[in-house]
């Protein structure tokens, strides 16, 4: 049998979810047209599906058997998408319902994180009435400023003056209504991903503006990314554990991203997780692959296989001995 074939007969007609209708529209394209290649590449059927409002009516129409889910953002990285994939029976790459709901919002996560005895930097909620003199005194600054429910650093702002955090609120309320100041960790950053039940090796980012923004993410090649990181091997494999457990106390599953400061004495924060990361020729996870020694493509084919519930997986693995 062929490998077309192969591949073909095991993951069926595949839909690339890609698009959708969230602020990270543009860099889910992108995601989903390089994860469409790799998937053809390794012989797969897979399509393009360009998701709108009406997307599980296009996946039960065109009878498509499972979905590699690579939405940014929210309606495809927030629950609802996999809500309504669990509805149709069609199995999907990725998070469950509650993981990449609790995921997609950050206020949430580092509730969890912090009941469950993880390092999250401090925060305080803002509205239009708070007392921004009294949050950065109680907080400190420099401030990081987010929307609760956005990724890729959408309508985020660092601030280093109190004056600074009523503007920032509402720059950021335009993309949410609920909007927090968190407390800025100067160091290092990184960024581990899980692939199933690996986690890759960790990429230190080095960026040249304030932090790392929308625009370092996606658009400026003086961004610059260690891989390996550059911590001694103890070290890094207490990154490792810690992102492996602050995935799994929110439900993670599949495939993610961790993102962490380290402050200068050593301590690591953990800031968020991503459930569905990109996958453009800026992303992360890539170059973490890459250096574990798996192509592109072969990425591609890793995180399909996260839409293989246990018992597919057993089953290939008894019927390959």
């Amino acid at each position: 049998m062929s490998v077309t074939q192969n591949m073909a007969e095991r993951f069926g007609k595949v839909a690339v979810l890609m698009g959708g209708w969230a602020a990270e529209r543009e860099v889910s394209l992108k995601s989903g047209a390089a994860v469409l290649s790799g998937l053809l590449e390794k012989g797969v059927d897979a399509h393009k599906v360009d998701a709108s409002r009406d997307v599980l009516d296009v996946l039960r129409e065109q009878k498509f058997d499972r979905a590699f889910n690579i939405l940014h953002g929210r309606g495809g990285e927030d629950g609802e998408l996999q809500g309504g994939l669990e509805v149709l029976q069609i199995p999907y790459t990725g998070c469950g319902v509650m993981a990449s709901a609790i995921s997609m919002d950050k206020l949430m996560t580092k509730r969890i994180w912090t009941g469950a005895g993880l390092a999250t930097p401090a925060f305080e909620i803002l509205t239009a009435e708070s007392d921004f003199n009294l949050v950065a005194e109680k907080l400190g600054l420099p401030l990081i400023i987010k929307p609760a429910q956005e990724g890729s650093s959408i309508g985020m702002s660092k601030v280093s003056d109190a004056s600074q955090l009523e503007p920032a609120y509402q720059k950021a309320a335009e993309f949410d209504d609920v909007v927090f100041a968190e407390q800025w960790v100067t160091g290092d950053e990184y960024t581990v991903a899980i692939l199933g039940d690996e986690v890759l090796p960790p990429i230190r980012v080095e960026v040249q503006t304030g932090f790392y923004d929308f625009e370092a993410k996606y658009a400026s090649n003086n961004t610059q990314y260690h891989c390996p990181c550059g911590l001694d091997e103890m070290t890094e494999e207490t990154l490792k554990t810690l992102c492996q457990n602050a995935f799994d106390v929110l439900g993670g599953k599949g495939w993610g991203r961790v993102d962490v400061m380290q402050d200068h004495v050593g301590t690591f924060w953990l800031i968020e997780v991503n459930t569905v990361p990109g996958m453009t020729d800026h992303s992360l996870v890539p170059m973490a692959a890459k250096q574990q020694g798996l192509s592109f493509a072969d990425l591609t084919l890793k995180v399909l296989e996260t839409s293989l519930s246990s018992d597919q997986q057993k089953m290939e693995l008894s019927h390959a001995v």
